[in-house]
């Protein structure tokens, strides 16, 4: 009897225990769901103030779920940028993200490189891509080298790229070679040390534009700007950072833009949390060097090209979202 009673108060207990679990549990997923639709609601009146579309009517090329669909995204640092003049590219990168085979690339064009620009109708640096007409236009050129859709863009000129980094409270890097480079604004020169390294605003724009001292020129450029893009969405979209998300977009108002709806960024930022280990597949536009009319260019190779193309294309293979190319009108490679 007093065996039946104490098996009784043992399974009251574990059944009060199981109770208490369940309720801390839904007391924390409350939690966790209203911190997340606050992060939502701000963060989305936030970034309304840099989303600029693509199109007038404001629908996107193609119809991307993003969290489940392959995407692309373009990334151009602006440089020279006023309010009267469009400056130019100085940094041109695309993303390529493909959730369900979790693999991303990532592809840097050297800023000489030679492409065919519509806006001009002529051949050009693809850096003066911009001047010519703005993000359309750049996404344009980028279009008449890499034949694949881009979904989404992010410009941002230089106070806009050292914003972004002292928000986060600074960057780390693995500097590969020690060399000085001079910072904007103050004109003073900054020594980087070979090794890890944290970095401010400033530093950070000193570090991805310098490539005078690079022995590889505009590659080890390159892959500096990887890098240091790379620090900042790690950086961005981990879950300290997500508080103060809403007030460093805010903050970047003047200085960047982008077509990424607000409703989904934070699905932008929830495919990266989910892909944050994810195989990361630095992509190299092979090429050479030629000087055309007394200009340096750099001359994409035919087959480097071909090879990326069909890599991002199976990329973004998907049955939910067409590869037909609608950003840019122009006829391929035009002489």
């Amino acid at each position: 009897m007093n065996h039946t009673r104490k098996t009784v108060k043992k399974r009251k207990k574990k059944k009060r225990l199981r109770r208490l679990f369940l309720l801390v549990f839904l007391l924390l997923l409350g939690g966790v769901g209203a911190f997340g639709y606050n992060i939502y609601s701000e963060t989305k009146q936030a970034s309304s103030k840099i989303y600029q579309a693509l199109d007038p009517s404001g629908k996107p090329a193609r119809n991307i779920e993003m969290r489940k669909d392959p995407f692309t995204v373009l990334l151009v640092g602006v440089e020279n940028q006023y309010h009267d003049e469009e400056g130019r590219s100085d940094v041109v990168m695309l993303l390529t993200v493909n959730p369900k085979t979790n693999k991303v690339y990532l592809l840097s064009i050297p800023r000489d490189t030679r492409v065919y620009i519509p806006s001009e109708g002529r051949k050009d640096k693809i850096t003066h891509s911009y001047s010519y007409g703005g993000i359309q236009s750049t996404i344009a050129a980028v279009n008449e080298l890499i034949d694949v859709p881009i979904d989404y863009y992010v410009t941002t000129d230089f106070d806009g790229f050292q914003k972004i980094v002292d928000s986060l409270g600074g960057v780390t890097v693995d500097v590969p070679f020690t060399f000085k480079a001079q910072l904007t604004g103050s004109l003073k020169w900054h020594t980087f040390h070979k090794g890890k390294q944290e970095l401010n605003g400033n530093e950070a724009l000193a570090y991805v534009r310098m490539r005078k001292s690079d022995p590889r020129g505009d590659l080890g450029r390159n892959e500096r700007q990887k890098q240091v893009i790379r620090a900042i969405i790690d950086k961005s979209t981990s879950i300290t950072s997500l508080p103060k998300l809403d007030d460093i977009i805010a903050d970047l108002g003047d200085h960047v833009r982008t077509n990424i709806p607000p409703a989904d960024l934070l699905s932008f930022i929830y495919v990266y949390q989910k892909m944050k280990n994810a195989d990361v597949e630095n992509l190299h536009l092979k090429g050479y060097d030629e000087t055309i009319n007394g200009v340096y260019y750099y001359i994409p190779d035919e087959q480097s090209v071909s090879s990326i193309n069909e890599t991002l294309r199976q990329a973004l293979e998907t049955s939910n979202a067409s590869l037909t190319r609608s950003n840019s009108p122009s006829t391929q490679n035009q002489n």
